[in-house]
């Protein structure tokens, strides 16, 4: 037999806002709509002096200049898809692009009369929406190169085309806007990309908050459903099923298709006022108590269902009950044991007397008998208060069980003969020396008991389990063995089959066990009796 106890430990990874190598597809959908607007405002130039020629500002220096670079610009447009759609080199694509611009609406700009023509402020569009889909990235960069731009043509307007030097003022309060106009689509563009870092980061968050709430209401010990206006089901965890039945995989099930009477007292709930926590009663044969809270400020929205199995409530309060009797059962016990070592005493002198009849002295030796008998009870509560109190050592185990047995077997005047001691391995252990030999101590005297006390009756193994971390310690005796019926109640406190027994007997010594890490139980062979001891092995 070998018990594996593995540590099982959950880890939960909180996630965080995943950066991506390259630039994700909102980007370059954002540039395929800036060459658009510029394919748009480039087809629009070039359909005016096609329409009107020079009769308008546009193209009034040089027509020819302004329609062969209004082509070229529509040209460059449609070449700009294709290469957005190839989704290479994102920043690189965006500055030749401003770049591009920059030089046809000056050439045009310049075709147009200069800087008074009006065709500047088309620049403005276009840095704005260079700084927000960059997010504000080489944004001033951009308003310099058109600021040098303008510049430079209206300084070549002054000294070829003798263009008024008083301009200046104008191309310089130009430039001032596209850097104004840099500057803010480059703080509006840090703005959104903070705010789609927060947006991500709570997008995480919630959704790590869903998971360990769907974590805490899958471990809950009472069932749990969450039940909308509609009285659909839209969450229960896995208790729940275990008391009402299990969805079979449904979704959105009605909550009375599933369990009509939870759906009756709902409904009673809902339709009623009071507190916003309301408890329903007992249900299904007053095996589970439902009880209800809104899930908003009123009943009609829906609810949060808490299911309680009663029965657990109800064991629990015994398990309290037991705990109490156990620790009133201890201060009797200590009270009586005073009394009991008088009366006990007694006994003996009155034994001693000299000159007593055979009928006193029978009725002597009973009163002994029975306070020996009361002592041991009284000893046996007593230890209930102490099993838990392990100071754990590290020792060897076949040394001590050859020192164990021959001290039984002085003690109960019996032959060695009658133990074998089979060590599949010599290890250490971990466990409180004398805990432990209190364990042996109670398992031996029930196997010399029901043995046949031939040799070899009584056998102690030892070995190793778990690759060397667990030790396997066995009793088995060639007795009867345990009858079937009784074997549920072996470990019961105040259950015995031997006359003058208390019944304490395997409890205690189950109880050392776990006091140290260890566990004690009964294992079914053909023939026999079979103990065994499962702890850790010492280091």
């Amino acid at each position: 037999m070998s018990v594996a106890h593995p540590d099982q430990t959950a880890q939960w990874v909180i996630e965080s806002v995943p950066q991506p190598a390259g630039r994700p597809q909102p980007f370059w959908r954002s540039l395929h709509f800036f060459n658009a607007y510029r394919l748009f405002v480039a087809v629009f130039l070039l359909a005016i002096v096609l329409i009107w020629g020079d009769s308008l500002q546009f193209g009034s220096k040089n027509l020819t200049l302004f329609g062969i670079t209004a082509v070229g610009y529509v040209l460059f447009s449609v070449i700009c898809f294709a290469l957005v759609r190839l989704e290479w080199r994102f920043n690189l694509q965006i500055t030749a692009q401003v770049a591009a611009d920059i030089g046809f609406i000056v050439v045009l700009m310049h075709a147009s009369g200069g800087i008074s023509s009006g065709l500047g402020l088309l620049l403005l569009a276009t840095l704005a929406a260079a700084g927000l889909i960059s997010r504000g990235r080489l944004a001033l960069f951009h308003a310099a190169l058109a600021s040098i731009a303008v510049l430079l043509e209206h300084t070549y307007a002054v000294l070829r085309l003798d263009a008024g030097v008083a301009q200046y003022v104008q191309a310089g309060l130009l430039s001032v806007g596209y850097f104004a106009t840099a500057w803010v689509a480059h703080a509006l563009a840090q703005y959104a990309a903070a705010s789609e870092r927060l947006a991500a980061q709570r997008e995480v968050d919630l959704a790590n908050m869903a998971q360990v709430n769907q974590l805490v209401i899958q471990d809950m010990q009472d069932g749990v459903l969450v039940v909308d206006a509609g009285g659909v089901i839209r969450q229960i965890n896995a208790r729940a099923e275990r008391m009402l039945g299990a969805l079979r995989g449904q979704r959105d099930m009605q909550l009375w298709d599933y369990a009509p009477g939870l759906a009756a007292s709902f409904e009673r709930w809902r339709g009623g006022s009071g507190s916003i926590d309301a408890n329903s009663g007992p249900l299904f044969n007053n095996a589970i108590n439902a009880r209800f809270v809104p899930i908003g400020r009123a009943r009609q929205v829906g609810a949060v269902i808490f299911l309680e199995d009663l029965s657990r409530v109800q064991g629990q309060a015994r398990q309290m009950k037991l705990a109490a009797l156990g620790r009133l059962a201890a201060n009797i016990a200590h009270e009586i044991r005073n009394p009991l070592g008088a009366v006990s005493h007694a006994a003996e002198l009155l034994q001693e007397e000299p000159a007593i009849s055979h009928t006193t002295k029978r009725l002597l030796n009973i009163i002994h008998d029975n306070s020996r008998r009361l002592d041991r009870m009284v000893n046996d509560v007593l230890q209930l208060n102490y099993g838990d109190r392990a100071q754990r050592e590290s020792f060897w185990l076949a040394d001590f069980l050859q020192t164990f047995v021959e001290q039984f077997c002085q003690t109960e005047k019996i032959r060695p003969e009658i133990f074998a001691i089979e060590l599949a391995a010599n290890p250490r252990v971990l466990f409180d020396r004398s805990h432990l030999d209190q364990v042996m101590w109670n398992l031996c005297r029930n196997a010399l008991r029901h043995c046949r006390r031939q040799e070899g009756s009584i056998r102690i193994c030892v070995d190793l389990e778990g690759g060397g971390n667990i030790v396997e310690l066995d009793v088995v005796d060639d007795g009867p063995g345990v009858a079937g019926e009784l074997r549920s109640q072996l470990f019961e406190p105040f259950f015995t089959t031997a006359a003058g027994g208390s019944g304490l007997g395997l409890y205690i010594a189950r109880e050392v066990c776990e006091a140290n890490g260890a566990t004690l139980d009964y294992v079914e062979t053909p023939s026999g009796a079979q103990f065994t001891v499962i702890c850790r092995a010492g280091g």
